[in-house]
């Protein structure tokens, strides 16, 4: 969900490790520190409905009245070279991308923030204390959160390093194995997530 530290931890992941960060395009104004080709692609209403219906994403979603969207051509260039590709995308990308079955290993992991406070916390934060834009951001994480269970790994980001740490010894176990049991906790998730909800 939005504000839950992914981009952060999508950044720590390919720093240290064999990953290339899939860069999206968006037609949402950059933030103060953003800049376009490093961040995003920053595009125009017109110029990414262009793209959509010229079929260039591998995945698109419509976030907060703002596109983001996945560049087939980039992606698929990486994987063919044997890059390892991370993406920063939300539970409506990371379905599209399962179902249209790629020839690589895919694993999702879905990251959950500590609580409610921290997560609002956040999002004032990111947003130039815009409380209006937060609120909004806030409610639809809890329609968001329920999508946890679709995916192979959730973890919980109250410590970046303790939780970066979980997501490279999963994905260095699954990098060994074929299959790819749920490795998480059910009922520490579960109950967390409740109180997430209340």
């Amino acid at each position: 969900p939005s504000g839950a530290g992914k981009t952060t931890l999508v950044k720590k992941i390919s720093s240290e490790n064999n990953f290339s960060i899939s860069i999206s395009h968006t037609t949402r104004k950059p933030r103060s520190y953003e800049v376009d080709g490093s961040h995003y692609f920053f595009v125009s209403n017109s110029e990414f409905k262009k793209l959509i219906s010229n079929e260039k994403f591998l995945e698109y979603a419509e976030v907060f009245n703002n596109y983001y969207g996945s560049s087939k051509d980039i992606v698929i260039d990486k994987l063919k070279k044997g890059e390892n590709v991370i993406f920063d995308i939300d539970w409506q990308g990371t379905e599209q991308i399962i179902q249209i079955g790629l020839k690589y290993k895919i694993i999702t992991i879905f990251i959950l923030p500590p609580s409610r406070e921290e997560l609002f916390k956040r999002l004032l934060n990111r947003d130039q204390n815009d409380e209006k834009t937060a609120n909004e951001r806030m409610k639809q994480f809890k329609k968001d959160v329920l999508h946890w269970k679709d995916y192979d790994f959730v973890v919980i980001n109250d410590n970046l390093d303790k939780c970066y740490n979980k997501i490279i010894s999963f994905i260095d176990k699954k990098e060994r194995e074929n299959t790819i049991p749920i490795s998480h906790d059910q009922n520490q998730i579960e109950q967390h997530i409740k109180l997430l909800l209340n």
